[in-house]
């Protein structure tokens, strides 16, 4: 197969740790040799003056097409206007992408167009499948849903795009049922659920973790106290300040945000003003190679987001042997399912300190908590996308096993 995949959220040059999830999957698909995958990231750059300014003009210089990622991906640029062109995006990327994958095609036919997420990614999507003349896929994973889902013309491009595509994934049962109250076609959407690098995700022991991470001067993690982990983007829709205010009823815990953002002022306003900030750390962006190690070495990790699908994050807390709070959202119930993974609380700082006292009074082991993604790994997300892609293409329809309808399967 010959795949074109559109993805918006992907690894480059410059963020090598953006969309790193969806990196992580593409990379488990071309490492089984059953796929020529073409990978098409538009990077949105607005008109001058403002590109000129950062984070653009570092975005404006990635080369067209590049490798450093681990994949060969081409990154055309299209024109952004930033805060208010958000409902256009597809169309303006479907420009910019189509002379490319037109030279390409003519080249060496694509058998299929994929997008990784349903907005823009879908639309611009569709819009050059129809050009191309092939069969479309795509991908929800949450905010995609849930925020563009609710702005009328955005809504009205996902549609279209969802009655158009052979297939549609969903990262959760939940977040499928979302699509179907949106109007999309339930009797082409399957699960997909997320992969899991285990080679980097596993526990170590939690002591030996926190003694770990404290001794890194660039982390400077306290070593005593218990520690809540909130990893993320400084966003309000991840909740961050909801975990600040759980702190000041729970006057032993430590917290640490891993993550940088919009939201950092304000939050770290919010901490001294609720006299926690000696007891808030802002680590800042967190290599993917030692965020394992701050996972294991905390005794919670809580993320009140507003929406997620299934966060990748979740399972990756969770396979370090670390219990989390999460509210009830998306996939959330598909991952809890009982109190040895962690607790549902609902997004108020009382419900949070609840659930945390709850957990630091009883915890689970790590291995208790790691079993709870013992099935998630990116081999088997891998094999289970390729298998919806043959599936879409008319081949046989394959027999999943068990493990594998976890991952794909209509319920």
């Amino acid at each position: 197969m010959h795949i074109l995949s559109i993805a918006t959220l992907f690894p480059n040059p410059v963020k090598p740790s953006f969309g790193v999830f969806v990196g992580n999957q593409m990379r488990a698909v071309v490492a089984r040799g059953e796929v020529q995958l073409t990978m098409v990231s538009p990077i949105g750059v607005p008109l001058w003056p403002l590109s000129m300014r950062e984070p653009y003009s570092r975005l404006k210089a990635i080369p067209e097409v590049s490798d450093v990622v681990g994949l060969c991906v081409h990154y055309p640029k299209f024109t952004l206007f930033p805060k208010v062109g958000g409902d256009t995006n597809p169309g303006r990327i479907a420009h910019a992408v189509l002379p490319l994958v037109r030279r390409l095609h003519a080249e060496k036919p694509f058998d299929l167009v994929d997008a990784q997420f349903f907005f823009p990614d879908g639309p611009a999507a569709a819009i050059i499948a129809r050009e191309l003349g092939l069969p479309l896929t795509i991908k929800s994973r949450g905010a995609d849903i849930h925020f563009w889902g609710q702005r009328p013309r955005a809504l009205e491009q996902m549609r279209e795009a969802a009655n158009q595509a052979a297939g549609l994934l969903a990262v959760s049962e939940a977040l499928r049922e979302d699509m179907i109250a949106l109007g999309m076609p339930a009797d082409r959407i399957q699960i997909h659920y997320t992969g899991l690098d285990r080679e980097k995700f596993h526990p170590i022991e939690r002591g030996a973790a926190r003694a770990l991470v404290s001794a890194m001067p660039n982390l400077q993690i306290w070593s005593e106290g218990p520690l809540l982990v909130t990893p993320g983007a400084l966003i309000p829709r991840k909740g961050q300040g909801l975990v600040i205010e759980a702190l000041t009823r729970l006057p032993e815990a430590r917290l640490a945000l891993a993550g940088a953002g919009e939201d950092e002022a304000r939050l770290k306003a919010m901490a001294k003003r609720l006299g926690v900030e000696d007891r808030v750390h802002f680590l800042g962006l967190i290599d993917h190679e030692l965020l394992p190690h701050v996972m294991c070495a905390a005794d919670v990790l809580v993320l009140p987001s507003a929406s997620e699908g299934l966060a990748n994050v979740w399972i990756e807390g969770l396979a370090c042997g670390t219990p989390i709070v999460i509210p009830d959202i998306g996939g959330a119930r598909e991952i809890v399912s009982d109190e040895s993974a962690g607790r549902i609380a609902a997004r108020t700082p009382e419900a949070i300190a609840s659930a945390v006292e709850d957990i630091l009074a009883a915890p689970p082991s790590q291995a208790d908590v790691a079993e709870h993604v013992s099935r998630f790994s990116w081999g088997v997300n891998a094999e289970n996308i390729v298998h919806f892609w043959k599936n879409v293409l008319g081949g046989p329809k394959e027999d999943h096993g068990p493990e594998q309808m976890l991952e794909v399967g209509r319920p």
